[in-house]
């Protein structure tokens, strides 16, 4: 049996599952623009002097968390 047939049957059994195949595209985080933006934010956040709302939102859903 070839590897297409193999795959090939590989998803059958996939989608007999009820499971279906995405493609996502994300970015390469093997750049240099994608390096420096991300040290960009990195000191964005380490140089806040205090939470956002945003975090305060996070820490009032987070109370009510079921575990």
């Amino acid at each position: 049996m070839s590897v297409r047939d193999r795959v090939a049957r590989h998803r059958v059994a996939l989608r007999e599952r009820e499971l279906r195949q995405i493609q996502m595209w994300v970015p390469d985080a093997r750049t240099e623009e994608f390096r420096r933006e991300a040290q960009r934010q990195a000191l964005a956040v380490a140089a806040a002097d205090r939470p956002g709302d945003d975090q305060d939102f996070v820490d009032q859903v987070s109370e009510d968390w079921p575990e």
